[in-house]
């Protein structure tokens, strides 16, 4: 037996408090903020307030959410809507974003810098800025888009794109789209600065160029990006979405609930909105409801796409 195993083993297992200690802090935070939540949300959503207490009531809240038309008709139109905010980021801004990471991967490009800082300045915006910003500039009142359009010959093409059904949804993505564009835009641009330059003389040597090599060689090495940047797309616009529709539509998300998405569904829910009272077993329900759709999505490109990709990759 050797006499130094046990000091050795003993300094190895003092050596692994640092990593409870270091994990602890952001361990507990998670637990509070996060973990503790959905699990709260979970419960009261198989409760409802009978006299004063609590009575479980088993799934019978998810049966009144999806089956009463009051409650089934706001589910079902607020989860269309982020299926199409979803759809609309998918084909307007990510192939945008990977168009400019591409161009500015670009080694001879002049001001790259510049042209990163400015794609990716409307990201640090407050919510509420770029909200009143564009409220202001789309206003059929006072805003400045009526009048740049009726200098530049195109004024009869102005509507009040806020104000109408047909175009309000369309209109808050294409503002959230402005201001987010630079996050899946810097995802893009690091990792295509991370393909080997070996890879690239490869390329060229085998006779390919410009675009050639984005299309057969770099597009290709930064699928697990693609997948990764389409998961935080579906997470985002079925997490991230109220607060935009919240400052440019308010919580009824109007015209007509035409902008109302689940997570503006969620807040009247809970906490009730002018005429319509909040119930908190209702919202949870609301809000587990939503958590299962985002890990349906999750699972799908965990189990699924990742995979798919990983094994193309390797």
């Amino acid at each position: 037996m050797n006499p130094t195993s046990k000091p050795v083993a003993t300094h190895k297992a003092a050596k692994r408090w640092y990593i409870f200690v270091f994990l602890a802090p952001a361990t507990l935070i998670y637990t509070v903020f996060a973990i503790y939540p959905i699990i709260e949300s979970l419960r009261l959503s198989l409760y409802v307030s009978a006299d004063g207490a609590d009575k479980f009531i088993g799934l019978a809240n998810y049966t009144k959410l999806l089956g009463e038309p009051y409650w089934a008709e706001q589910f079902w139109n607020a989860f269309k809507n982020n299926v199409l905010l979803f759809l609309l980021h998918m084909l307007i801004q990510n192939p945008i974003a990977l168009t400019l990471a591409a161009l500015l991967s670009i080694p001879t490009l002049k001001g790259a810098a510049i042209y990163r800082t400015v794609f990716f300045l409307p990201t640090l915006l407050s919510v509420v800025v770029v909200g009143f910003i564009w409220q202001l500039m789309l206003s059929p009142t006072w805003g400045v888009t009526s009048s740049a359009m009726q200098a530049l010959g195109i004024g009869h093409w102005f509507q009040p794109w806020l104000g109408l059904e047909s175009s309000a949804l369309l209109t808050v993505t294409l503002i959230s789209i402005w201001q987010y564009v630079g996050i899946p835009l810097m995802l893009f641009y690091a990792a295509l600065l991370n393909i080997p330059e070996e890879t690239i003389e490869a390329a060229r040597i085998d006779g390919l160029n410009g675009w050639w090599i984005f299309w057969k060689v770099k597009l290709p090495l930064i699928l697990p990006t693609l997948g990764l940047v389409g998961i935080l797309t579906y997470i985002g616009n079925f997490t991230a979405s109220f607060d935009i529709i919240y400052t440019l539509q308010g919580g009824l998300a109007g015209p007509n609930f035409s902008t109302d998405v689940m997570g503006t569904f969620l807040f009247r829910s809970f906490f009730g909105f002018q005429a319509q009272l909040g119930d908190e077993h209702m919202g949870a329900t609301v809000a587990s409801a939503l958590f299962f759709i985002i890990l349906i999505g999750v699972g799908f490109y965990l189990f699924g796409v990742q995979r798919k990709l990983q094994r193309y990759d390797s």
